[in-house]
């Protein structure tokens, strides 16, 4: 897994073998932060990396420069290597949370300026995961939410949906509070 840009552009961990996970490829994580440098200066940000995995967008938002990145997953191989990998960056600005991404969502007063979402791709409530995250105001005013979806998705009813992108077979769809 790399880091693409900021501190620690270049930099590889290697999460261990056997994590139940389907890390977002480099190319379609690089073409993600490409659009998102158009919405989002990250200096002094809040992140919010659901799902989180080897957590590979976690590191990215914490290397570009986010004053604090949160990171959720369920699964503690999971958590153990994020807090392990936070340690061999020395990330200060990076919490790791164990929990289940949809209790998180309800229960955390935090607000963030950057959510991103990458749920199992058989997981079937992916419409009730955006919803909650609006209904529970996780969303700072002019912030980002992206959710990395597969193709059989279709999450452009809500209003504030304004993107669907498309890399191989890695889909977003951004959504953004008006200011």
């Amino acid at each position: 897994m790399r880091i693409i840009g900021g501190a620690y552009k270049r930099r590889i961990l290697k999460p261990p073998g056997g994590l139940p996970v389907r890390p977002t490829t480099d190319l379609a994580k690089e073409a993600l932060f490409n659009i998102m440098q158009n919405y989002i200066n990250w200096d002094g940000k809040s992140g919010l990396d659901l799902f989180s995995g080897t957590g590979s967008i976690a590191f990215e938002l914490s290397s570009r420069g986010c004053a604090s990145v949160t990171a959720v997953d369920m699964n503690q191989h999971c958590i153990s290597w994020l807090k392990k990998g936070s340690g061999e960056l020395h990330l200060e600005n990076l919490k790791v949370k164990r929990s289940d991404v949809f209790r998180f969502v309800r229960q955390t007063p935090e607000k963030y300026d950057f959510i991103f979402a990458d749920p199992p791709y058989q997981m079937s409530n992916f419409v009730d995961l955006v919803q909650l995250i609006f209904e529970n105001e996780l969303l700072k005013p002019s912030g980002l939410l992206v959710i990395e979806h597969p193709e059989s998705v279709d999450l452009s009813g809500f209003k504030e949906f304004f993107q669907h992108r498309k890399y191989g077979k890695v889909n977003f769809s951004f959504f953004q509070l008006e200011p």
